[in-house]
């Protein structure tokens, strides 16, 4: 047995250590494209060494791989890095040697980042599933493209009963965007209950009810959050301090706690007077295994 088949075999009885040690060995004996992509691998999604991953992977790049999998490892550390354009570059290695969702979604998010919406929003749309991340985030591009009856027509297919649903706030929060107060309205309350309350998702849904003249339904919501924010504070200042929660982390959460309580405090009067939420968009990359010989994964000997 190779010397990387008994780490992956180590890696697979979670025996993370002696797996780490045959990765580097393998390296050692000889830094060929598979021995330094595989241990790239290991630095950036276990190790989070994101430096030393580069640095390994850039070597196993120059080496002109076959394979796109060193590519997309490249591509996955510059969009952690935002180098967006670097990461862009990968990418297109990676999907002229073969296409991938993971190389589709990460080349959108770069293009996004570099502000070529119409790339982005199509690249998004090729590695989508139905009602997941990837085709929430092509609708986010289609309405910064000022596509609205497109991206109305696209968020018209989500659905709860799909296995990737992005989820309730999400949709609500592009029915916003939309200008569909209503629709946005509908999908809020059904997560109203489930998610974890934040002034941005709040705020945009105390604004749609505003502009859909339900300003005491707004109000209600806003209180509720208040007073759940009065009993964080109270349960917060009870904390018992240790080693892994210190006085200082303590007055630190009490200060975010206080913070977003008053936000919400005024946060009726603000929309009232005019002022228009910002909803929070966050590209999500999107990742997978890329190690050699992998047997759970189905992953081939890197072939020269």
């Amino acid at each position: 047995m190779s010397i990387n088949l008994r780490a992956i075999e180590f890696f697979e009885k979670n025996e993370y250590q002696e797996a780490l040690k045959l990765f580097q060995k393998a390296v050692e004996q000889s830094r060929n494209i598979q021995s330094l992509n595989n241990l790239a691998w290991i630095y950036f999604h276990e190790e989070c060494n994101r430096e030393a991953a580069l640095k390994l992977i850039k070597e196993a790049v120059d080496l002109n791989p076959k394979s796109h999998f060193p590519f997309n490892l490249l591509g996955e550390i510059y969009i952690e890095m935002e180098m967006w354009q670097l990461a862009s570059d990968a990418l297109h290695q990676s999907i002229s040697i073969q296409s991938s969702n993971e190389a589709y979604n990460n080349l959108a998010i770069a293009n996004y980042h570099l502000g070529h919406l119409k790339v982005a929003s199509d690249y998004f749309l090729m590695c989508s599933n139905k009602s997941d991340y990837a085709l929430y985030s092509h609708v986010k591009c289609l309405i910064e493209l000022g596509r609205n009856e497109q991206a109305l027509n696209r968020l018209a297919t989500f659905s709860e009963e799909d296995d990737e649903f992005v989820g309730t706030v999400e949709i609500a929060e592009l029915y916003v965007e939309l200008g569909y107060f209503e629709e946005a309205i509908q999908w809020f309350e059904k997560g109203w209950e489930n998610y974890w309350k934040t002034p941005d998702w709040v705020g945009g849904y105390a604004y749609a009810l505003i502009k859909s003249d339900k300003p005491n339904l707004a109000r209600d919501h806003i209180n509720e959050v208040i007073q759940q924010k009065v009993e964080d504070i109270r349960e917060a200042k009870e904390d018992i301090c240790d080693d892994d929660w210190t006085e200082g982390d303590k007055e630190e959460h009490i200060r975010e706690l206080i913070e977003e309580k008053r936000e919400y405090e005024n946060m009726f009067e603000h929309i009232s007077s005019g002022y228009i939420p910002q909803m929070k968009y966050n590209t999500s990359m999107s990742t997978s295994c890329y190690l050699f010989e992998c047997e759970r994964h189905n992953h081939s000997k890197y072939q020269e």
